[in-house]
């Protein structure tokens, strides 16, 4: 068998390893089963990083202090956008639930992107166009998107439309590094899920910073791995400071 590796763009300085380009790989190694989480090892035996004194404690401090912060510097442009999008197309906020650290379901929070009732909308666009269901199954994610409006596809560019994840992350629901937050009914496409449920999902993290949108879910799981695995006060500044040139090139969708 012969074993295919992606190259990613380096923005970080983190070393991701070999990765791996399709679930084929074992990653969690032979014994693991990638279609049975019950058969998948514990955080505490392969990923010693989440039981650190940064992980517990650090990194929680380092949350509170900088989202305190962030909210009240972004407070005024978070009411212009709101207005904005009040203006646009009604209320400006929107609330989903995600799945947590420990499998807790959280209410994550962001500026609406998508026309009122976007989600109901979402399975007619995929009956009605193939590839369209082609992308949406391969990142869950649409590129051109037929559901968002003119302000949020410049909020998405920017990233902008997150800024209200910064209450997540003072409820503790959320890190201001961290996994991307995921679906409740994504986690059978998972690959990883120790490494995910770990750690409190993040505003920004390492597949943000790397694949930032191009790539399948499945590499997603895997570099939510690597991760964990390296999980460190300077890994976190690393990719804060990648998500600072990110969101300056606009590079979102």
């Amino acid at each position: 068998m012969t074993l295919h590796y992606r190259a990613l763009p380096d923005l970080t300085g983190v070393d991701l390893g070999p990765l791996p380009a399709s679930s084929a790989f074992p990653v969690w190694g032979e014994a693991a089963s990638i279609h049975s989480h019950r058969h998948l090892p514990q955080p505490a035996a392969l990923l010693p990083a989440l039981k650190g004194d940064y992980a517990l404690v650090v990194k929680r401090l380092l949350d509170i202090a900088l989202a305190s912060v962030a909210l009240v510097l972004a407070a005024p442009v978070l009411v212009l956008l709101a207005l904005a999008l009040w203006a646009e197309s009604g209320n400006p906020f929107y609330s989903q639930l995600r799945l947590g650290k420990d499998g807790r379901l959280f209410r994550m929070y962001k500026l609406r992107t998508m026309v009122p009732g976007a989600q109901a909308r979402l399975q007619e666009y995929l009956d009605r166009d193939p590839a369209l269901r082609a992308e949406w199954e391969l990142t869950q994610k649409l590129k051109n998107d037929p559901r968002i409006t003119p302000v949020g596809r410049l909020l998405r560019k920017t990233s902008m439309d997150e800024l209200p994840q910064l209450v997540n992350v003072l409820l503790g629901d959320m890190s201001l590094v961290g996994p991307r937050p995921m679906l409740p009914e994504q986690m059978p496409l998972y690959l990883n899920p120790p490494a995910y449920l770990g750690l409190r999902p993040g505003i920004t993290g390492l597949w943000q910073v790397s694949a930032r949108n191009e790539e399948s879910f499945e590499l997603r799981a895997i570099i939510d791995l690597r991760y964990a695995q390296r999980l460190s006060f300077w890994t976190d500044a690393k990719i804060i400071a990648a998500t600072v040139k990110a969101v300056w090139r606009a590079t979102g969708y």
